[in-house]
C-alpha cells in the first residue's frame, strides 16, 4: 500500500481488530488514533493508550471503533463507577483533573479553529471544576420497557436504541435514584401498560424526576402514550403512601411514535404543580416542564462569576435574553435598576414572571418574543439597555441578535456557552465591535464531554 493513500481508501471492515496509539481526545470524549492515515474514533480510550481496537461503524473519511483489548494503559485512566454503555459518563474512566485539562482544551481549540479577532491573547481562565463531582444531576429523565416482565428505567445504549437498565448512576442525586426504582416497582406490581415501541401499543414511556437541592421537594412526571391512565387512582395511592418526598406528581401526554419526550399537553395527579428550588437567597418556582440547570451546586459559582463579570453598580438596565424561568436576571435583580428578559416559550415567561414576585423583585419586566425582535422594539420605546447577559441553546446565538447588540451598542455583555464551537463562531462577530477580557471555563456536567464558558465582554470605545 502506497504510504501517503488517501484514507478514504484505506480498506477496513466492521468487525475487524487493528492495533492502535491514541494520540488525543476528540470532542465527544472519545480516543483518536490514525491506521494508515484513517481517522478511528474509538470509545473509552485514552491519550497514550495502545490498544487493540475492533471496527464498529465505517464512513468514507473516519471509523469507528471499541477496545476490544487495552496493551498500555494510561497512567490517568481510572475505574469507572458505572459499567454502563450509555451516554451522560463518557469520561468517567480519565482521572477528574484530566476532565479538566481535556475541557479546558477544547476552548482553546474552537478558539483556534474560528479565529475571533485577536485570540491568541484572550484570557482563558482555570476551570473551575467540582470537589466532589459525582451525584450532582438534579433531574433524571429515563425512558421505560418490559423486560421478562420486569419493568426497567434508563438510557439507551450508546449508537443504538438497545434500552440500558440503570438501578444506579454516579452522577445523578440519590434522591432521584430512589423514586426512579421506586416507581418502576410500583408500576411493576401494579401491572400498568408499559410503552411498547414495535407494537406502538402501552401507555407508560418516560419517568421524568426532578429533586431541589434546597427542600428536598421531588417532582414526577409520567409521560404516557394514552391519555387515560389505567390504575391512575391505585398508582397515586402507592406514589403518596412509598415515596413521601414526592410533593408534585403530573401527567405529560405525548402520543405514537416520536423522538421527543414531552408531548403538549400536562397535567397534575396529585400535589403541587412546582417544586421550590433555591439559588443563594433566591427562590425558584419550577413547573414540570422548566428548564433549570441540572448542577444547582455549579449553578451558584456560574451566577456569582456572571456578577463579578458585569461588575454592577446598582445604576445599570439589564437585559436577560433566552431567559427561561428568570433565574440569571432575578438572582442579578438587587444589583441593578431594572431588569429585563425574553424567551421564546409563554411557559417560561409565565414561570419568570411568577418567580419574580416570589422574590419581591418589582424591577423586572418579561416578555414572550425573539431577542432579536423585542431589543430593538424596547429601544424605539426609550428602554437603553447597559448590561446584557445571553444564554442560548447550542446552537449559539442569531446573527440577527448580534446585529442588535452591536446597533444597540450595549456596554457590557455575557456570554454564557454550552458549546464552545459555537461561542468561537459568534466571537468571530462580537470581537469586532467588543474586547473580550477573559473566558472562564466552567464544569456543569463531570464525567461528561459538556461544558459551560462564560465569556465576559466590553464594548469598544476605539471604534
Amino acid at each position: 500500500m502506497i504510504k501517503n493513500q488517501p484514507q478514504h481508501l484505506v480498506k477496513l471492515t466492521v468487525g475487524q481488530r487493528i492495533p492502535l496509539t491514541i494520540k488525543r481526545l476528540g470532542i465527544n470524549g472519545e480516543g483518536i488514533g490514525y491506521y494508515k492515515h484513517k481517522i478511528v474514533f474509538v470509545t473509552g480510550a485514552l491519550p497514550g493508550e495502545v490498544v487493540v481496537a475492533e471496527i464498529t461503524q465505517i464512513a468514507k473519511r473516519f471509523a469507528s471503533a471499541k477496545i476490544h483489548r487495552i496493551r498500555q494503559k494510561s497512567p490517568d485512566r481510572v475505574t469507572k463507577r458505572d459499567q454502563y454503555d450509555v451516554g451522560g459518563i463518557e469520561l468517567e474512566h480519565l482521572a477528574y483533573p484530566k476532565q479538566l485539562e481535556f475541557k479546558r482544551d477544547i476552548v482553546k481549540q474552537a478558539l483556534k479553529k474560528y479565529r475571533p479577532t485577536g485570540y491568541k491573547s484572550y484570557q482563558l481562565r482555570p476551570m473551575l471544576g467540582m470537589s466532589e463531582p459525582y451525584y450532582y444531576r438534579n433531574k433524571a429523565q429515563f425512558q421505560v420497557r418490559k423486560v421478562n416482565d420486569r419493568v426497567i428505567a434508563g438510557l439507551y445504549r450508546r449508537g443504538s436504541h438497545q434500552l440500558v437498565d440503570l438501578p444506579t448512576f454516579s452522577t445523578q442525586r440519590p434522591a432521584t435514584m430512589k423514586v426512579m426504582r421506586q416507581l418502576c416497582r410500583i408500576i411493576e406490581e401494579l401491572q400498568l401498560p408499559v410503552y411498547d415501541e414495535k407494537q406502538a401499543a402501552g401507555i407508560i414511556k418516560t419517568l421524568i424526576v426532578r429533586e431541589s437541592m434546597a427542600t428536598g421537594q421531588v417532582q414526577v412526571t409520567i409521560v404516557t402514550n394514552s391519555e387515560k391512565f389505567i390504575q391512575q387512582r391505585s398508582f397515586v395511592e402507592r406514589v403518596i403512601h412509598d415515596l413521601p418526598e414526592v410533593v408534585s406528581l403530573m401527567q405529560n401526554y405525548n402520543p405514537g411514535k416520536t423522538s421527543l419526550i414531552w408531548g403538549k399537553k400536562t397535567k397534575r395527579l396529585y400535589g403541587q404543580q412546582q417544586i421550590t428550588e433555591k439559588i443563594a437567597d433566591k427562590k425558584y418556582q419550577l413547573s414540570a416542564q422548566a428548564f433549570f440547570q441540572l448542577n444547582s451546586a455549579q449553578t451558584l459559582k456560574l451566577y456569582q462569576a456572571i456578577a463579578d463579570a458585569l461588575n454592577l453598580t446598582g445604576k445599570e438596565n439589564l437585559i436577560d435574553a433566552y431567559c427561561g424561568a428568570g433565574t440569571i436576571g432575578i438572582y442579578l435583580a438587587d444589583q441593578v435598576a431594572q431588569v429585563r428578559g425574553m424567551d421564546i416559550i409563554p411557559a417560561a415567561i409565565a414561570d419568570a414572571r411568577q418567580n419574580a414576585k416570589l422574590n419581591h423583585c418589582f424591577n423586572t419586566h418579561y416578555e414572550c418574543g425573539k431577542a432579536e425582535q423585542i431589543i430593538p422594539h424596547w429601544q424605539k420605546m426609550g428602554f437603553a439597555a447597559d448590561a446584557i447577559v445571553v444564554d442560548p441553546p447550542r446552537t449559539g446565538l442569531d446573527r440577527k441578535l448580534i446585529s442588535s447588540i452591536i446597533q444597540s451598542k450595549i456596554k457590557k455583555l455575557v456570554y454564557v456557552s454550552c458549546n464552545p464551537s459555537t461561542l468561537a463562531r459568534d466571537l468571530v462577530w462580537l470581537a469586532r465591535k467588543y474586547r473580550i477580557a477573559y473566558l472562564l471555563p466552567i464544569d456543569m456536567f463531570p464525567q461528561t464531554a459538556r461544558i459551560e464558558v462564560l465569556v465576559k465582554l466590553s464594548l469598544r470605545t476605539d471604534d
